[in-house]
Parts: C-alpha cells; sequence; structure tokens
C-alpha cells in the first residue's frame, strides 16, 4: 500500500516537473523573439551610410533620426510660427528686429548641392528657340557670360517657371554667376537624383497652340509628339519607367496630349484643376507658384490706416468650370461701399492700374476661376495684400513647410456666396490681426519670387527644395519598377498610356 502510494506520489511530482520545464522552455523562447524583434525594429538596423546622398536621408526616417538637421532638408525661417512641423521644439521668442530676416536654408555649403540634376540637352527648338533665340557654336544653350535670352512679358510671365529652373540649371555650371545652390548640374545621368527635361511647355502653348491654314497640327502638338518620341527611347526613362523624371507644365492647357503618355514622371504644375488623379496629384507631383505680373511693393511702409480699399478684386468675373463663385460675389459686392470688384485685364495700363489698387487695399480676393488658382494669390502677396482664398479645391506651393493660415483668410465657397457672410467676416477682422498678418506677407514674399540670378530663399530654391523631398518616393518607386526587369516581362521603352475617365474632359 505504502508502495503505491509512493509511486502515485512520483507520477505527481514528474508530472509538476515536466509542467514547470515546459513553461521554462516557452518563456525563454518569448523571450529569445522579444529580443531578436526589439533588435531588427532599431532605427539603425539599416545603416542610413549606405544610402546615396548622405543629405537626403534624414528624409527617409520622417524626421525620427537624432541627428535631423532641419536646415539640410527644409527652410529655416525667421519666423518659427510659420513652419508646420515644429512639434517638439522650443518655442523661442523672436526679436522685432528679426521679422524681415527670413532665411529658405542654412549656410551648410553642402546643402547648397544637395539636388543632383542630370538635364538633357534638348534641341533649342524646345527651350529658349520659342524665345527667338538661335544656337550658335554648336551648343543648344546659349552663353550665359555674354547674353541671357529674355521672356515675353504680359500674362505670358505667370507662366515662366520652366524658363528660370532652367537658367539656374545652366548657371550652376558657370564659374563666377553668383546664385544659391539647392540643385546643381550633373554631367552622369546615373549620379542624379532626378532627370530634368527643359521644355517651354507654357511658352509654347501661348505662342503655338493655335492651328494655321497651312498646318494640320499646330506646333505645340508636334513638339509634344516629338518628346514623347525622344523621351521614351532614352536610357534614363527606360531605366526608371521614367519615375525619376521632372516635367514642367505649369500652364493648365500646357502637354495636354503629352501628360497622358509620361504620366509616371513628376509635374510640376500650376494646380490640379484639369489633371484627373491617376495622372497628376499631390503625392507625386509639385505645386509651384506663378510669377506675379504687378509689381512689388518695395519700401512698403503702409499700415491699416492708410490702405482706404477694404476689399479689391480686379479681373475677369464670368468664367467656365469652379469659377462661378467670382459672377455671384460680383452681383453681391459690386455696390458695397470700401470695396472694389471690376472687371479687368492688361489692356490699357491694366497691369499698373492693379498694382496701384492692390497697394492701397487691406484684403485681395483670391477667387476659383476656370482652374482651382490664380496669379491673383500671388500678385496679392507682393503687394502685402492680405489674400482672400475663396477655392475650395486649391492646392497650395510649400504648403508642407509652410502654414498659409498665418498670412491668407480661407473662405468655403458655399458660405462666401451667401449674402453679407463675407464681408462681415472680413470686417471683423481689427487693425492688429491685420497687421500680424501684413507682416507675415513681407516675410514670406521672397519664397514667391522668381529671378535671375536665383537667390537663397526664392521660388527657384523652394522649387528645387519641394522637388529635394519627393526624392526619396521616387527611389522607392523606381526600386520597385526594378524587381522584375530582368525577367523582360515588359519590353524595353514600351510606355503604357494612362486612360482618362471618359467624362472628365
Amino acid at each position: 500500500m505504502a508502495e503505491k502510494h509512493s509511486s502515485s506520489s512520483l507520477g505527481i511530482i514528474s508530472r509538476k516537473s515536466m509542467l514547470c520545464l515546459f513553461l521554462f522552455a516557452s518563456a525563454l523562447f518569448m523571450l529569445s523573439w522579444f529580443f531578436l524583434l526589439r533588435s531588427t525594429s532599431s532605427a539603425g538596423f539599416i545603416g542610413l551610410s549606405l544610402l546615396p546622398h548622405p543629405k537626403l536621408n534624414p528624409l527617409i526616417d520622417n524626421g525620427n533620426s537624432a541627428s535631423w538637421n532641419r536646415k539640410d532638408v527644409e527652410p529655416s525661417i525667421g519666423n518659427r510660427a510659420i513652419l508646420v512641423d515644429n512639434e517638439g521644439e522650443e518655442e523661442k521668442p523672436q526679436k522685432k528686429d528679426d521679422l524681415g530676416d527670413v532665411k529658405c536654408s542654412g549656410s551648410d555649403n553642402n546643402y547648397k548641392q544637395v539636388l543632383k540634376i542630370f538635364m538633357y540637352d534638348l534641341p533649342s527648338e524646345f527651350h529658349f528657340g520659342l524665345l527667338d533665340w538661335k544656337p550658335q557654336g554648336g551648343s543648344v544653350w546659349p552663353d550665359l557670360r555674354a547674353k541671357v535670352p529674355e521672356y515675353p512679358g504680359g500674362l505670358n510671365l505667370q507662366h515662366s517657371i520652366e524658363y528660370w529652373l532652367t537658367l539656374d540649371l545652366l548657371a550652376s555650371e558657370v564659374p563666377g554667376i553668383p546664385r544659391a545652390g539647392s540643385a546643381v548640374r550633373v554631367r552622369n545621368s546615373s549620379e542624379a537624383d532626378v532627370i530634368f527635361v527643359p521644355f517651354f511647355s507654357s511658352l509654347c502653348y501661348n505662342r503655338y497652340s493655335k492651328v494655321n491654314p497651312h498646318q494640320k497640327k499646330s506646333k505645340d502638338k508636334l513638339l509634344q509628339e516629338k518628346l514623347v518620341k525622344f523621351l521614351t527611347s532614352q536610357k534614363e526613362w527606360k531605366r526608371s519607367g521614367g519615375r525619376d523624371h521632372v516635367l514642367l507644365a505649369h500652364h493648365p492647357n500646357s502637354m495636354l496630349d503629352a501628360r497622358v503618355k509620361l504620366w509616371p514622371a513628376i509635374f510640376i504644375l500650376a494646380d490640379f484643376g484639369r489633371y484627373p488623379p491617376n495622372i497628376a496629384n499631390v503625392g507625386k507631383d509639385v505645386i509651384a507658384p506663378y510669377k506675379h505680373v504687378i509689381r512689388s511693393y518695395v519700401n512698403d511702409s503702409s499700415n491699416f490706416d492708410s490702405r482706404p480699399t477694404l476689399l479689391y478684386f480686379q479681373g475677369a468675373i464670368y468664367r467656365k468650370d469652379g469659377g462661378f463663385a467670382r459672377q455671384e460675389l460680383f452681383y453681391l459686392l459690386k455696390d458695397e461701399k470700401e470695396v472694389h470688384f471690376q472687371f479687368g485685364s492688361v489692356q490699357k495700363d491694366g497691369v499698373g492700374k492693379a498694382s496701384q489698387g492692390m497697394h492701397s487695399s487691406k484684403f485681395c480676393l483670391n477667387i476659383a476661376g476656370d482652374t482651382p488658382s490664380s496669379n491673383r494669390l500671388f500678385d496679392a502677396i507682393a503687394s502685402h495684400c492680405v489674400p482672400v482664398i475663396i477655392s475650395d479645391d486649391i492646392e497650395l506651393p510649400y504648403e508642407n513647410v509652410l502654414d498659409y493660415s498665418q498670412f491668407c483668410i480661407f473662405v468655403r465657397t458655399s458660405d462666401a456666396v451667401r449674402e453679407k457672410f463675407l464681408l462681415n467676416l472680413i470686417r471683423s477682422i481689427k487693425k492688429d490681426e491685420w497687421t500680424r498678418m501684413w507682416k507675415r506677407l513681407k516675410e514670406v514674399e521672397n519664397f514667391f519670387e522668381f529671378q535671375y540670378p536665383s537667390r537663397e530663399g526664392d521660388a527657384v530654391q523652394m522649387i528645387w527644395q519641394a522637388v529635394a523631398r519627393k526624392v526619396p518616393a521616387i527611389r522607392l518607386k523606381v526600386n520597385k519598377f526594378r524587381r522584375f526587369s530582368r525577367f523582360g516581362t515588359q519590353k524595353d521603352g514600351e510606355l503604357r498610356k494612362m486612360p482618362s475617365p471618359s467624362n472628365f474632359w
């Protein structure tokens, strides 16, 4: 009996021991996986030093790296409140003397060459030849040390982005030209971050989109066809599917045919009003400012009381598409005191009159027209006239680093067309608040200035920096594109046309 009891006791102990051993082994197994997973999820699992162009590496980890220096990838702005991404930073009081000292980037010389750009040597008919410039000495480019071809004036200027960016890249190769350096031209495309296509598409549309009597196609269409054929035959396009190419189509009607064939590229645009989202979108492309047409308000010493006009608009009133609000607001505001709402054009010194009117106004209307954007926003900024933006679908330049609510008023279209709503809102903004926004306008105005040679923090440099922020995403798309390239599942240079929705145009 005792022997039986002893055997039973030993069995119980043995089962308990086995259970303990099992639990202990399970715990060790779980702990080993915990430390393994923890080690592989470390931020240093992939060394950033292994990646090309280390100045762009901070963009890859979304700013989580402790070594991130904001001036390497984003503009440093005298007024820190304008920057969107400043969580975790101690807000420093700003001196009054610093209000006008706004800089786009740091003084790091390496930063000035962070964006490496390979630019095609396209025939002059695609760029400066459209300005009636004639090649000399076998070069397709003008000699910037001798004379810089002039861009036509008037409304042509507002979409002249292609001209300023191309000049800046050419100047990067000429010693002695004093320019800012957010981008530099490289001759080896394998060293480049992006591939730049110097086609003056907006100028081409403005000058050559009409079909002459002896032509079957306009010069604009013919050049687009030649461009598509050229690009898709290049090794640079084939190895990336065009995903690292930068194309300029700032005029809403420019590149109208080529855009649906060259859709993988990065487009630099004014807005997305005439693009289906499968061709252009805010994730892939870059929004650039218009070049303002009215004259800048130099040495502006005005104030709230010295600007007699409360609200200003002068331009085309009857527009199609999303511009119906202009007509509605015209009937609501045309007889109101302190409001200037009239039809206007560039003829009969229209630009001079608009300059004078905006310089003497507290608020300037920017209302959607045929497309969501309008040059009036940038005319208002140059005039230090607080913009009132009535455009529900507008996309704004550099909005990931600029907080426009600091110097603009945004009003939904449905609210703006309600009787008395807009005027009551504008009149509720008192002198102190207006003065604060007026000061902000003077701080940020340089970000929207196009000039040659380009200067630190101007529109040219801001656009290059916006492109630079796209580079990590570009590399991801290019690397994915190359996954199955060795199997030859798609013919080299084969281009898939992106269909537009049947009801889009």
